[in-house]
């Protein structure tokens, strides 16, 4: 037998990355034209109304009584609204509702302090970046002014929000935190997303020089001894324009996610309920673990208002995956939030037009698989804003 022919390994995968990347941009030619922005879907009545957390019946009487933004009014007299409009109808119900009730628009108040949640996890595949993609787009569409940061140099929560980096060459946090005299402002870096109150700080793979930047200046300098400290300083010039942020970590214990880690004021883990999960989240809890407690004794205490671990992809029907919940619960009672993110194809064939539930339109799903989605999403996201809220010292 003859044996297989040799190649240059580097040659190889550089030819393939550059296929795959020729290939994408061709079909997102296709799909959004290079002179186009992603857009955002009309909310129906009832689903506006659940988000502002009035009744349907209330916006009707607002729109009869010619009060707030006007609505497209479909087939049926189905009222639809606009992100924008759903902005309007928060600062009008707030201006003009009871007194004892003005929570319409839940800005920072004096006194209360911007809230940094890190979603991490050591291993791929845990839903990590669409649980900050869909807690980000919740937050803005419940009132919040949010910031995401995609601090991943796969940049697949800048994917969902409109940017190819290989292709539009767009800056990073890399820019905000870098070493040397060429760091930015972290506002020069932050760009507008389709929803009115979310913009995002997107990831590309320069993010990777700085795994390599910071060892080296670790031995050299003192901003390199402190390096945990760089995310936070640079969220300190924003700290005014935003409510929370919400980054994205790569899915490994690097100087990125050390960084955003000790910028936090929470985190939150994902994790798939099954034993290899659990033992590599076991080894990533005993690292991160170690890494606090270093950064305690030089004078860095990371002060965390809460942590939770959610429980994605998750099938009631998988019996080894109820055992495995339980056997959580029974350890983590208080952490776990009380709402699993369920596994639906809803979500999936969302992403491959790069899009999240809360863009898409129900009508183009099966109406069940997807109401259970949304359902499952926006019960984990709530109990996430209820942290974020008691937090501030909110009822």
């Amino acid at each position: 037998m003859g044996s297989l022919p040799s190649f240059e390994f580097d040659e190889k995968i550089l030819a393939q990355g550059a296929e795959i990347s020729r290939k994408l941009d061709q079909l997102r030619l296709e799909k959004f034209p290079p002179d186009a922005k992603k857009t955002l879907r009309r909310f129906p009545m009832a689903e506006v109304a659940h988000y502002l957390g009035v009744t349907p019946n209330n916006l009707k009487r607002l729109h009869l009584e010619g009060k707030g933004p006007e609505p497209l009014i479909a087939g049926g007299g189905r009222r639809f609204y606009t992100a924008e409009q759903m902005i309007e109808l928060r600062h009008y119900l707030d201006k003009n509702g009871r007194s004892d009730a003005k929570k319409y628009v839940p800005y920072r108040k004096r006194g209360e302090k911007l809230q940094v949640i890190a979603v991490v996890n050591f291993k791929g595949g845990s839903g990590k970046t669409t649980t900050a993609a869909h807690l980000a787009q919740h937050l803005a569409l419940t009132g919040h002014r949010v910031l995401a940061i995609d601090l991943d140099p796969q940049a697949s929560l800048s994917a969902l929000h409109g940017f190819q980096p290989e292709l539009d060459r767009n800056p990073s946090l890399y820019d905000a935190i870098r070493y040397d005299e060429k760091r930015k402002p972290i506002a020069d870096v932050i760009a507008p997303t389709n929803f009115p109150l979310l913009e995002i700080v997107p990831a590309n793979l320069e993010l990777q020089e700085y795994e390599y930047d910071t060892p080296l200046f670790m031995q050299t300098s003192s901003e390199g001894k402190r390096f945990f400290t760089r995310l936070g300083r640079a969220l300190e010039e924003v700290d005014d324009r935003f409510d929370v942020v919400v980054v994205d970590c790569p899915p490994q214990l690097g100087f990125l996610t050390l960084t955003a880690l000790t910028a936090s004021t929470s985190v939150l883990i994902t994790v798939h309920p099954q034993m290899l999960d659990l033992m590599s989240m076991s080894q990533f809890l005993l690292m991160l673990g170690n890494f606090v407690r270093a950064i305690r004794e030089k004078g860095a205490p990371v002060k965390i208002d809460w942590l939770r671990y959610l429980i994605t992809r998750y099938e009631a029907t998988d019996v080894p995956q109820v055992q495995m919940l339980g056997f959580m619960q029974s350890m983590l009672t208080e952490e776990i939030l009380k709402h699993p993110m369920v596994k639906s194809t809803a979500i999936s064939d969302a992403g491959l037009t790069k899009q999240t539930l809360y863009e898409v339109d129900r009508a183009n799903f099966n109406r069940d698989t997807y109401d259970r989605a949304i359902e499952a999403l926006d019960a984990v996201n709530f109990e996430i804003q209820a942290l974020i809220h008691k937090a501030w010292g909110r009822l």
